[in-house]
């Protein structure tokens, strides 16, 4: 497992550092490769000294101010939301389950619609209020579409997605019913539908990165619970596993990273389906692989995502929800009707 984890896990963050590294030069301004290398080298302290300048403090400050805030955001974003969506899986056995589908991200979007309604977004803890009143109604959110779906005991597939899809309509309506009443918001607030990262800077990495690493800490010590959850809860009691506190904590961890991650950039779908799946089919069923890949794996997926989404119709910025959604969706699909002939057979 050691061995499976080093390679994969080595050709992953290459993979990232690599597209990293090309979506920097991916713009209006054209930045050569190596001079991208050569400037982010030339903000590391003692190393940046030894380095020739050969390109012009515009390209640096492009380079160090606007994409590369925008491109770490969007790791760390692509991260959280994967990580919560094989926490979802894991949790909930469930090959359908992530914080979209279950509606998690649509209530923690509710939170902050309001908060930015009511003009309350630093009211009683300054940058963290929207994260925890987004993890507060995303939470909500979760307790209610589980308690709809399970029926004597167990959660079927079938209500526990048509659960999720119920209150992401209810929820989505509220929104639309915020948006329809604000006049000085409504930017801000649709903002929070459609998902974006223009516009977020360092800041805004500093409020997610706490989130993420609590989140990572957390599942990683929860990876061999996990696996021995997937033989079913009955037999993980038996093997002496306290299934409730497990479930609990894992589910309001992946909780607190979908909100930390809506809180700033909005709604984002299925990248906790998509990656945790794809993660799946490379490496297998052990948790032990699948969480820590799924994180590199999610920020691979979503610095791609929103390199497409500034750039495919540039100058035009397409929303980063609709890039994901159009991956996703079709994934989603396939998902569905997959199961469905596995259960008829």
């Amino acid at each position: 497992m050691k061995t499976k984890l080093l390679v994969w896990g080595g050709a992953g963050g290459l993979l990232l550092l690599l597209s990293i590294v090309v979506c920097m030069a991916i713009g209006s301004v054209q930045v050569p490769v190596r001079d991208i290398t050569a400037i982010v080298l030339h903000r590391i302290p003692w190393v940046g000294d030894s380095i020739p300048q050969t390109w012009t403090d515009s390209a640096e400050q492009i380079m160090v101010k606007v994409r590369l805030p925008r491109i770490v955001l969007g790791m760390l974003v692509g991260a959280s939301l994967s990580l919560a969506g094989a926490a979802f899986q894991g949790v909930l056995r469930n090959p359908l389950a992530d914080p979209f589908t279950l509606g998690v991200s649509s209530g923690a979007s509710v939170g902050a619609a309001f908060l930015i309604y009511f003009g309350m977004q630093y009211s009683f803890a300054g940058q963290w209020t929207i994260p925890l009143v987004a993890f507060t109604t995303g939470s909500i959110t979760l307790w209610i579409v589980l308690r709809m779906a399970q029926r004597e005991g167990k959660i079927p597939t079938e209500t526990l997605i048509l659960s999720g899809v119920v209150m992401q309509a209810f929820l989505g309506a509220v929104v639309s019913f915020l948006v329809a009443m604000s006049k000085q918001t409504v930017n801000d607030i649709l903002f929070w539908t459609m998902g974006s990262l223009a516009l977020r800077g360092w800041p805004y990495v500093a409020v997610l990165t706490p989130y993420l690493l609590i989140g990572w800490i957390v599942l990683i010590r929860y990876m061999r619970p996990l696996n021995i959850l997937a033989l079913g809860e009955r037999q993980a009691a038996h093997l002496g596993l306290h299934v409730e506190r497990t479930k609990t904590i894992v589910l309001l961890t992946a909780t607190l990273m979908t909100a930390a991650a809506v809180s700033v950039a909005g709604v984002i779908g299925f990248v906790g389906l998509v990656v945790p799946h794809m993660v799946r089919l490379l490496v297998g069923p052990d948790y032990r692989l699948i969480v820590p890949l799924s994180a590199v794996g999610g920020g691979i997926f979503m610095v791609w995502a929103d390199t497409a989404a500034r750039s495919v119709l540039a100058p035009t910025e397409i929303p980063l929800g609709v890039v994901t959604a159009f991956v996703g969706a079709p994934f989603f699909a396939y998902l569905l009707h997959r199961n469905k002939k596995l259960r008829r057979s």
